[in-house]
C-alpha cells in the first residue's frame, strides 16, 4: 500500500523529472502524472534546441544559476548511464562590435562566479582556430557546453516513473483542482482522482492551471514563438560548435545563434515574436481566448510600451528570410538566405509581471499542499533534474 499519492500536472521534462525524483527518493509514494496530450514532451520539451547550458548567463545566487550548474552534472551522468546522446561540442559567445566587449567581460565574471568549467576568453585569431568560418573580434569559449536529445530524456524519465509503479496518465486535461478532506481532487471532465499532494508543471498553461488551484494571479504567461532556419545539408560544415551572440541584458532571450543538433542538422535562430496562441507554433495559429487574455492583462501593455521597437524588428525577421539572416551573418559571414530553409518553431512560456517586467528567474509558489511552478523557461531542460531535487526538497521539507 502506497504511503501517499502525489499528482503532477504536465508531462514535460520538468514534470517528469520531478515525478522520477519522488519515486526514487520516497519509495512507496505513488506518482501520477497528468498530461492533456497523447504523448509526453509534446510542447516546450519537444521543441527544444537540445543545448545543455553551462551556466554562463545567470545571476549568481539565483535559482537559475544554482540549479543549472547542478543540473548539468546530473544530466550528463544520466545520459551516460542510459546511453542517451550527450556531446560536448563547445560554445562561442562572440562579440562582433567594440561596444559589446564590456558586456562580454561582465558575462565572463558572471560565469566565473557560477563556476562554469574551463571557460576562457579567446582572441579574434583563436576564434578562427575554433570556428574557421566565424566572424567576431573576441569571444568566450565554453568547451563543456553540450547538446542532447531532451524528448528522449523525457521519455526515459517517464519509463522510470512507470518502473517505480507510477503512472503517466495521457489524454487527461486538468479542468478542476479542489481541496477536499485529506487531499486534493484533480478533475478532467467527469474523471476524478484524489491525491495527497499536487505539483503543477504546466508550462505554457502554468498560470491558468495555477488559477484552478487558487494560486496568485501573477505572473501571467506570455507566449513567445521562436522560429528557426536550417542550414542546407551542404552548408552544415560551416559551423563546428555552438555560436552565440553576446546577449542583451534587457531581455531573457539569447538572440539568433547557430546550433548543431544531435541528428546532424544545424539550426539558425530563434527569433522571439509574440505568439497569437499559447500553442501557436505557426504564424497562422490564432486563439481568440489567448489574445483576449493578453489584451486584458495590464502587464502586456506595459511590456509593449517598453519593447515595441524590438518587437517590430523580430516580426520583420519572421516574415523575411533575408531579414532573419541579416544578424546571423554577423557571426558566420557569408551565410545568407540562400543557405537556409525554413525550420520548425517552438513557443516559450515567458512569465510576465503586472508592471511589464519579463520574469527572468525560475519562480515556484506554494499553496498549502499544492506546489506551482510558475516560471521555468530555458535553461529549465538543462536544470530539470536539479529543479526536481529542489521541488521535492521543498514539498517534503527535506534539505
Amino acid at each position: 500500500m502506497a504511503d501517499e499519492t502525489v499528482g503532477i500536472v504536465g508531462a514535460g521534462i520538468v514534470g517528469l523529472a520531478t515525478g522520477r525524483e519522488i519515486a526514487l527518493r520516497r519509495p512507496g509514494t505513488r506518482v501520477v502524472v497528468f498530461e492533456k496530450e497523447q504523448q509526453v514532451s509534446l510542447h516546450q520539451t519537444g521543441h527544444n534546441s537540445g543545448v545543455v547550458h553551462a551556466g554562463i548567463y545567470y545571476t549568481p545566487g539565483s535559482l537559475k544559476a544554482d540549479l543549472t550548474v547542478r543540473g548539468v552534472a546530473l544530466l550528463r551522468e544520466y545520459c551516460q548511464d542510459r546511453e542517451l546522446p550527450y556531446r560536448e561540442i563547445g560554445k562561442l559567445v562572440m562579440a562582433v562590435r567594440q561596444d559589446e566587449l564590456g558586456r562580454m567581460e561582465s558575462l565572463y565574471e558572471r560565469a566565473r562566479n557560477n563556476h562554469v568549467p574551463d571557460l576562457r576568453r579567446v582572441s579574434k585569431d583563436e576564434i578562427k582556430e575554433l570556428e574557421p568560418n566565424a566572424g567576431g573580434i573576441a569571444a568566450l569559449h565554453s568547451p563543456r557546453t553540450a547538446i542532447t536529445d531532451y524528448p528522449a530524456i523525457a521519455r526515459e524519465f517517464a519509463k522510470d516513473i512507470a518502473d517505480a509503479d507510477g503512472e503517466v496518465r495521457l489524454g487527461f486535461p486538468v479542468t478542476g483542482i479542489t481541496n477536499v478532506p485529506g487531499g486534493i481532487e484533480v478533475a478532467s471532465g467527469q474523471q476524478r482522482l484524489k491525491v495527497d499532494r499536487l505539483i503543477l508543471c504546466a508550462g505554457l498553461h502554468s498560470d491558468s492551471v495555477a488559477k484552478l488551484a487558487q494560486d496568485e494571479q501573477e505572473p501571467r504567461i506570455i507566449p513567445f514563438r521562436g522560429e528557426y532556419m536550417l542550414l542546407k545539408p551542404d552548408r552544415t560544415h560551416l559551423v563546428r560548435g555552438l555560436v552565440y551572440p553576446v546577449p542583451d541584458p534587457r531581455y531573457p532571450f539569447l538572440g539568433v545563434h547557430f546550433t548543431p543538433r544531435v541528428d546532424g542538422t544545424v539550426e539558425v535562430g530563434p527569433n522571439a515574436v509574440l505568439a497569437l496562441a499559447r500553442e501557436g507554433y505557426r504564424l497562422t495559429k490564432v486563439s481568440p481566448k489567448d489574445l483576449l487574455g493578453l489584451a486584458a492583462y495590464p502587464g502586456s501593455w506595459r511590456m509593449a510600451a517598453q519593447h515595441w521597437r524590438t518587437g517590430v524588428k523580430e516580426y520583420r525577421g519572421s516574415l523575411s528570410t533575408t531579414a532573419f539572416m541579416k544578424d546571423a551573418a554577423l557571426y558566420v559571414p557569408g551565410v545568407g538566405a540562400k543557405d537556409v530553409i525554413r525550420g520548425g518553431a517552438g513557443v516559450r512560456a515567458q512569465a510576465l509581471d503586472r508592471d511589464g517586467t519579463l520574469v527572468d528567474d525560475f519562480r515556484i509558489h506554494r499553496v498549502g499542499r499544492i506546489t506551482a511552478v510558475r516560471n521555468a523557461p530555458s535553461p529549465a531542460a538543462t536544470a530539470s533534474m536539479a529543479i526536481a531535487e529542489h521541488i521535492v526538497g521543498a514539498v517534503f521539507g527535506e534539505a
